[in-house]
């Protein structure tokens, strides 16, 4: 049987589609080929499922027109067919969502909102859909993200103690806590769990501070901690606090436990 990955060149994507390639017949739909296979695919009774993780998924994003043509309208349309063929879905949403407790701050974070909202309103028409709300996933495979620097702290600050001998944050860092979750654990969540269609958190629900991830490498890779103001073009987009509200029955990888293992 195929299943459909839209998203696969990214950090997760490739990371699922490695995993889903061990039993399927794994179709890539690229982010510039979007529309053009909506048009153009036509084996849709050969899928098992849609993996739906392709986006624009830059938070400082500023044309919400390009981001809601991506985000939403392609995503809507992608739906209506996984509905009109019974196909189940398995899409990333965010909790970027949630912004500081407010709702979104972002383009990017309405964006994902509103898919959520519209999948929860048409719940009952897919044979099976579950939206998960990444929190800060990290691991193996961001260097891509690196080079544009929209990796994941973990990952950002491993990378500073082995090229720069030193780790960079932002003042006030031991009050940014997040919910980092590592990219292994949401595969094996996404792929491997029983739960009835829904939108649901996928988390630790155990969050840290950027300053205790930074401590962590540091003692771990005997290098120090530097401070720098926190950036302008940041102020009022940025998210201080995230915690998943769902608890899996899954034991999550510690940061810790990853960087401790990164070592060897």
């Amino acid at each position: 049987m195929k299943v459909i990955v839209t998203g696969s060149k990214g950090f997760i994507g490739k990371k699922l589609k490695s995993a889903l390639e061990k039993v399927y017949e794994v179709i890539e739909v690229d982010f510039n080929d979007c529309w053009m296979f909506l048009s153009h695919f036509d084996d849709w009774d050969e899928v098992e499922t849609i993996y739906h993780l392709g986006a624009i998924s830059d938070t400082t994003a500023d044309n919400p027109i390009i981001v809601n043509q991506y985000n939403v309208t392609f995503t809507l349309s992608l739906f209506q067919i996984a509905i009109a063929k019974g196909i189940p879905v398995k899409y990333a949403s965010s909790a970027s969502v949630y912004g500081n407790g407010n709702g979104p701050i972002n383009f990017y974070a309405i964006s994902k909102l509103t898919v959520d909202i519209w999948v929860e309103d048409h719940l009952q028409e897919f044979s099976h859909i579950q939206g998960f709300r990444f929190f800060n996933v990290y691991g193996d495979g961001e260097e891509d993200k690196l080079k544009r620097n929209q990796s994941s702290p973990v990952t950002k600050f491993i990378h500073q103690a082995k090229t720069q001998g030193k780790i960079t944050l932002f003042e006030g860092s031991n009050h940014s806590l997040r919910d980092f979750v590592c990219v292994d654990d949401v595969i094996d969540v996404m792929m491997n769990n029983d739960k009835p269609s829904g939108v649901y958190d996928l988390g630790t629900s155990n969050p840290i501070s950027f300053l205790k991830v930074g401590k962590i490498i540091s003692e771990c890779y005997n290098v120090p901690i530097e401070t720098i103001p926190f950036p302008k073009h940041l102020e009022g987009k940025y998210q201080f606090h995230t915690c998943a509200n769902t608890e899996w029955n899954h034991e999550f990888m510690s940061v810790e436990s990853y960087v401790k293992n990164s070592l060897g």
